[in-house]
């Protein structure tokens, strides 16, 4: 094939060959540039290209070639900064003019305009290009979840109500500063102490000590939430900085009644508050509480991972909550079909997603042998012989060091970028990342290089 005839050229120069991973991808982006459009419209949106003045902004290529060699390296933003700078491979992948590199602001304004979406798109077509190269033939899948952690400290009623206050505070103050004439009464002394008062509490009668100053802690709070909500009743007639502040005021408060509610609800009132109608962070207010099993608990998302023979990992899902295993495996399969086009023969999955309703969707889907590791009640996989069942069982447990593997060598455990859209897109740059990785090992094995 073209790819192979390309990439064995390619690898007889020294910078490519030490750096198999980017002469893969920079292959395959010159082989099919139409794979820059799916991340284009992100990139650019609505704005022209003018035909006058400095060309100061990099095209859609050196962006995605960025992101993919940030990713690859496990760099950050600055990291890369340097990279272009001081390695001549970056410069040279980059196709970027050494003497005007490009600054790390610049490089993280653009990479993280990239969506989901787009990105979802870009894994699919690379993992095509694997198909079409005979890597991969999607005639056996197995699927196992993990969980990517958010960048947050452990969560407590103590820590979340400190760090509302804080907050507050911290953006009354701003307030007070661009808009002169404005006052506000300063409770951030009063409630810190309170809040390592409940941290170091100890010894005998413990419980009604810390719900007393739970108690105090939240007068104080309420104070703190009606001053920032005084702030909303007077923001018109504050000028356009102090307005600003007073808009971000108006937003926070929701936020902080939410606090108050299930911390008043919890250690007041005794009440045990269902996880979903829980604030885990006041800085990354969609983080899930995850619980698998009897092991530790966990705050991020679940991701739901499919991968083949190859390894490539062809389907993966960033979920909301924490919904079980089991109602994942239908819409797997159909993501399969509807992506690729094709229909596995056979399925190996854990026994968290094994189901009667999930074993009659796969026999209708066409699907051969359906395994689960361990199985409940009646239930029974279906397969054409014993010994097909043991091996898809043996070959299930491969999906946990993929896993693994993306987990340590691309920064999966913990989350670093900020919201929920821009941890989505770092989980997907990751497998992106991972599975150019894993496609690259394919074509030198393929090349006996």
């Amino acid at each position: 094939m073209k790819l192979f005839a390309d990439l064995k050229i390619r690898f007889e120069q020294p910078n490519w060959a030490r750096n198999p991973e980017l002469g893969l991808i920079d292959t395959i982006l010159e082989q099919r540039p139409d794979l820059l459009d799916i991340v284009k419209d992100d990139i650019v949106g609505n704005s022209k290209n003018s035909k006058f003045g400095r060309k100061d902004v990099p095209s859609v290529e050196t962006i995605m070639r960025a992101a993919i060699y940030k990713e690859i390296k496990g760099l950050d933003y600055r990291e890369l900064e340097y990279h272009q700078e001081d390695s001549r491979i970056c410069a040279l992948f980059l196709k970027i003019d050494e003497l005007r590199p490009y600054s790390f602001q610049v490089y993280q304004k653009y990479i993280s305009r990239i969506s989901e979406e787009s990105l979802q798109k870009l894994l699919i077509e690379i993992n095509k290009i694997a198909i079409d190269l005979g890597l991969e033939d999607i005639k056996k899948i197995r699927q196992d979840s993990t969980v990517a952690e958010v960048n947050i400290h452990r969560p407590t009623n103590n820590s979340l109500v400190w760090d509302c206050i804080k907050t507050s505070h911290n953006l009354l103050k701003k307030l007070s500063k661009e808009q002169p004439n404005f006052k506000y009464k300063n409770y951030l002394k009063s409630a810190k102490k309170n809040y390592y008062k409940i941290n170091n509490t100890k010894g005998k009668g413990k419980e009604e000590k810390i719900k007393k100053l739970f108690r105090n802690q939240l007068i104080l709070f309420t104070k703190t939430i009606n001053s920032l909500t005084n702030v909303v009743k007077i923001m018109n007639d504050f000028n356009i900085n102090a307005y600003i502040i007073a808009t971000q005021i108006e937003a926070f408060i929701p936020m902080c009644e939410k606090v108050y509610s299930q911390t008043k609800r919890l250690q007041i009132d005794g009440e045990q508050v269902p996880n979903e109608e829980k604030v885990f962070s006041i800085y990354e207010p969609h983080t899930n509480i995850i619980v698998k099993g009897a092991r530790d608990v966990k705050f991020g998302h679940k991701l739901d991972l499919a991968g083949g023979k190859s390894n490539l990992i062809l389907i993966c899902a960033i979920l909301q909550g924490n919904p079980s295993d089991v109602k994942s495996y239908q819409k797997t399969l159909q993501s399969i079909k509807s992506n690729y086009g094709k229909t596995p023969e056979s399925t190996s999955n854990d026994g968290g997603y094994a189901s009667k309703e999930n074993i009659k969707f796969a026999q209708n889907f066409g699907i051969k042998n359906i395994v689960f590791n361990k199985m409940v009640g009646s239930m029974r996989n279906v397969v054409s012989s014993k010994s097909m069942e043991t091996r898809l069982k043996k070959w299930r447990s491969g999906m946990e060091a993929v896993i693994s593997n993306l987990k340590r060598g691309f920064e999966l455990r913990r989350i670093v970028w900020k919201g929920f859209e821009h941890f989505k897109s770092k989980v997907l740059w990751s497998v992106i990342a991972y599975n150019i990785r894993v496609m690259t090992g394919l074509i030198l094995a393929e090349m006996k290089l």
